[in-house]
């Protein structure tokens, strides 16, 4: 988790500033603290290891346990990390329970959604819809949840979108030319394309994409297109996307795509309750 000190000191830093007034002014120094974070409603954890990295950065002489792995699954009043420390502990507080209940809240929404796929061969994919600095611990936190990782960045993966074909002034020989490019030049990067109509699909095809995704069709237009593409009998992965929410998440699998990409996990997922106490340790 060190990886992320540079993250972690930037948000303590944010809360910090010339100090903690409070704290400094308000709690004598010198005494020793325990705190306990635990859960106030079930869910699934992510993010343990962030929290912990708050505190020792923030109070170096503090000793925290997680006694949760990231990816468990809990209950209301669960103990999942411990922590003794010097006051220093209270201005870690906020910042420790910032990652812990975002990254347990994205977990949490991921396996809802992957709970919810009714086709074994169907996968819930998250996006690059993720809040600024926060894309690595969130797809880890997806991942606790058991949904997948779509690409990390614009570096990992080609994904042809609309933009990138009307730039290329809608010609699908412009296209073919590009890809042998990038096939020559890209080696190892899955080639993946955008396709918004059955036109587009059929288009695409013989191209030999890695994955076509299906964008904003219809459910009518995406499964025959989930037809057309399967009756090649190439190894063309099937992805849907476009606005999918939970409540069509079930119908959408049951069409029997690869994929289905869904950015909600990451921006829309709610904060989960997780609390802290802490008291004066006498021992």
């Amino acid at each position: 988790m060190k990886q992320f000190d540079c993250l972690i000191k930037s948000a303590l830093k944010e809360d910090l500033g010339a100090g903690d007034a409070t704290t400094e002014v308000f709690i004598p120094e010198g005494v020793r603290f325990e705190g306990r974070m635990f859960a106030k409603c079930d869910g699934v954890l992510a993010g343990g290891g962030a929290a912990r990295r708050v505190f020792e950065l923030a109070d170096p002489g503090s000793r925290t346990r997680v006694l949760l792995k990231d990816g468990a699954r809990f209950k209301k009043g669960a103990v999942i990390l411990t922590v003794r420390g010097s006051r220093r502990l209270l201005t870690a507080e906020r910042t420790a329970l910032n990652f812990i209940q975002h990254l347990s809240g994205v977990a949490t929404r991921a396996a809802r959604f992957a709970g919810e796929i009714k086709d074994p061969r169907t996968m819930v994919y998250d996006t690059r819809k993720t809040i600024p600095g926060l894309r690595e611990l969130e797809k880890r936190a997806v991942a606790c949840g058991g949904c997948a990782n779509h690409r990390r960045g614009l570096y990992d993966a080609f994904l042809i979108k609309d933009n990138h074909i009307a730039m290329l002034g809608g010609s699908l020989e412009r296209l073919k030319e590009r890809l042998a490019y990038a096939r020559r030049n890209y080696r190892g990067l899955k080639l993946e394309i955008e396709a918004q109509s059955l036109t587009q699909v059929a288009d695409f095809l013989p191209l030999g994409f890695d994955i076509i995704m299906l964008d904003n069709m219809s459910r009518a237009d995406m499964k025959k297109a989930i037809t057309l593409i399967r009756a090649a009998g190439g190894t063309t992965k099937i992805e849907i996307s476009g606005g999918v929410r939970f409540e069509d998440l079930a119908a959408l699998s049951r069409l029997g795509a690869d994929r289905i990409s869904v950015g909600s996990l990451t921006n829309s997922a709610a904060a989960l309750d997780i609390a802290f106490d802490i008291k004066r340790a006498w021992r």
